[in-house]
């Protein structure tokens, strides 16, 4: 999947970017760190910061929720017109 959320339970800015991405009808694959121990560790060396959302387009971390730059990377990869 080109596109993953990783979350947690108790974040509202997670639930934010899931509803943004199913408003644009994208699919994603959605990772709880919170029980996810590999994968929590996997967004902090890759962007060196422990808060959520992360929000993987690609090859693209993005941090929060930034509809932006979500939109941006999204057309990158040709997954939004």
């Amino acid at each position: 999947m080109s596109v993953i959320v990783y979350s947690t339970k108790s974040c509202p800015w997670c639930v934010k970017a899931k509803q943004y991405l199913d408003t644009l009808k994208v699919g994603y694959e959605s990772i709880d760190v919170g029980t996810d121990k590999e994968a929590a560790k996997e967004i902090v060396e890759k962007t060196k910061q422990r808060g959520v959302p992360v929000v993987k387009v690609g090859g693209r971390y993005i941090v929060g929720f930034d509809q932006g730059a979500i939109q941006s990377a999204l057309k990158e990869e040709g997954l939004l017109q």
